[in-house]
């Protein structure tokens, strides 16, 4: 293109001229002056280039980011069924959810459809802010921690004794640590504030990029 612009102009042999009737020409010229190739950034893209990615926690982010606990504790619930029946508050707190659970656990590839949607829609998708996306693969981290209470309650599942006790006081820590992650988890998006799950935060940490 600048070569180009070369060819257009007619040979011209040097001469001395005064300065002023250089500048003259110059100010006539009808040739005129190359833009400027320096892009040109708006302050519309450069803001949005620098949010990108970034742990901004407005209205709607608060609210997927809080709705993500939900999945670890639907997933989790049976372990609540000997402390429910014991303590009715708890009892309260569960009964209106019930509905949502039923279509959760009515169909047992939900809980891994769920997975799928959430790594792939959400954990993987930069146009969520970062906030959104550590806080939905804290709660995927958490359900799948899930994975060692079950494989242990598959494999010994005592029907009386000391194993039974055992049996009981294992799924009773899980369940109540599923309620308090739900509630701290819940309370910390509505507050706009970065809920960090022990164990599970620095896990939930790397997977974030």
């Amino acid at each position: 293109m600048a070569i180009s612009y070369l060819f257009l102009f007619p040979s011209i042999t040097p001469t001395k001229q005064p300065l002023h009737s250089l500048s003259s020409k110059f100010a006539h010229s009808p040739f005129p002056c190359l833009p400027s190739t320096s892009p040109k950034i708006s302050k519309k893209s450069a803001v949005t280039v620098q949010s990108k990615g970034s742990d901004s926690a407005d209205a709607p982010d608060r609210l997927i980011s809080a709705i993500t606990y939900f999945y670890p504790f639907f997933d989790g619930v049976q372990y609540g069924k000997y402390v429910i029946t014991q303590f009715s508050p708890i009892e309260s707190f569960i009964q209106p959810l019930v509905p949502a659970i039923r279509v959760f656990k009515s169909f047992p590839f939900n809980g891994f459809l769920v997975f799928l949607t959430l790594y792939f829609v959400v954990v993987r998708n930069q146009n969520f802010s970062r906030y959104v996306r550590f806080n939905t693969m804290q709660a995927i981290v958490l359900d799948v921690l899930l994975i060692f209470p079950d494989l242990l309650e598959r494999t010994f599942n005592p029907r009386d004794g000391v194993g039974l006790d055992l049996l009981m006081s294992l799924d009773s820590t899980v369940f109540l640590f599923l309620l308090v992650s739900l509630i701290y988890g819940c309370a910390s998006c509505a507050l706009g504030q970065v809920p960090r799950l022990p164990i599970v935060a620095d896990a939930a940490d790397r997977q974030v990029l």
